[in-house]
């Protein structure tokens, strides 16, 4: 939030709905925090349950819990474990056909008596596949029928009246959130598979590797650390998008220095032009910050916004330069101050 935007005046009649709405957050904080203090070792089943599950865990809740049900399925299902969500009332009329003994039941229900629910469960025990339940009490007809219980415990719903499924639904989603993050864990999900389950959207892009973003060999300006500062400008056999740097060598191929556009004209301004014939070396930047192409492009956003730079070497396991990363292919990952000096 902008420093305006934070000293702002409320208008008076917009301080009531602001109370409203911070009332609504700390109630379902506050029952955040109780159920976290009282987790217990049913929530470990819960979780071996999950992480020695061979086939899918299958979400099912109904109405607004069926809702919380499909994110956690989601959820589930991008951090290493199968998930799908079986509506109950579909369940019933031929879905039970997608379930198998391998499976895990999760079952949804705040009050523990939701009819739809409670009428699968002696199906899905006689199919002998394991049953949790998220729910209120233990003691309710869902609690007291399946193996293991996470119980939430007497939630008061927020709001003025309490009767929209509101801190329910927002605790069913985070101890949803715990299970699969635990489970994850426990199976060493690793940044790799997590790419590959999301290859679309910003998220996405930040996974990729570096070597599939940089722009490559052919395109660059890599000279000799030995040539003079006029004849690399001068040389302009490089063809593909321009960049303001060039990436300097010794014999060995090696990546041993960097010159951007910026270096050139600081000589200008200094009236160094006699440098223009001295060997590049003499200026270049030495050992500048580089990354792997095996980097995720997350890694070298990172490197650009901390170091302050424009441009990334790319360079192999022997140092050799292989690409680079303009920060010009990456404004859009940037954060919004650095993106806004680039853009002006």
């Amino acid at each position: 939030m902008s420093n305006a935007a934070a000293t702002r005046v409320i208008p008076h009649a917009h301080v009531e709905q602001l109370r409203q709405a911070r009332a609504v957050l700390r109630s379902e904080a506050g029952a955040l925090e109780e159920i976290a203090g009282q987790l217990d070792s049913r929530f470990c089943a819960a979780a071996d349950l999950l992480f020695e599950c061979a086939g899918h865990v299958v979400v099912c809740g109904m109405g607004k819990a069926g809702l919380i049900g499909q994110k956690i399925t989601a959820t589930l299902s991008s951090t290493g474990t199968r998930s799908i969500f079986l509506h109950p009332a579909e369940a019933v009329h031929g879905d039970l056909g997608c379930l198998h003994r391998n499976d895990v039941f999760l079952a949804l229900s705040n009050s523990g008596e939701t009819d739809e629910l409670c009428k699968l469960i002696p199906v899905i025990r006689q199919m002998q596949i394991p049953v949790i339940a998220v729910t209120a009490h233990d003691s309710s007809t869902l609690g007291s029928s399946v193996d293991v219980v996470i119980e939430l415990g007497r939630l008061r719903e927020a709001g003025v009246h309490g009767l929209a499924p509101t801190t329910s639904t927002t605790a069913m989603l985070a101890v949803g959130d715990a299970l699969a993050l635990v489970v994850s864990q426990r199976k060493q999900f690793s940044p790799q598979q997590f790419a590959l389950f999301h290859p679309g959207g910003s998220l996405g892009y930040r996974l990729k590797q570096v070597s599939e973003v940089m722009r490559t060999v052919d395109g660059l300006r890599i000279e000799s650390e030995q040539m003079t500062i006029r004849d690399v400008f001068r040389n302009r056999r490089h063809s593909g998008r321009r960049t303001g740097a060039v990436m300097l060598t010794g014999t060995d191929g090696r990546l041993s220095g960097f010159f951007t556009d910026s270096d050139f004209a600081r000589l200008v301004e200094q009236r160094r032009e006699s440098q223009l014939d001295r060997p590049i070396s003499e200026v270049m930047t030495i050992n500048p910050i580089t990354i792997s192409p095996t980097a995720r492009l997350s890694e070298a956003v990172e490197l650009l916004s901390i170091k302050r730079v424009s441009e990334l070497p790319v360079v192999d396991s022997i140092g050799k330069p292989v690409g680079l990363i303009d920060i010009t292919d990456v404004i859009s990952l940037m954060p919004s101050e650095q993106s806004d000096e680039q853009s002006a």
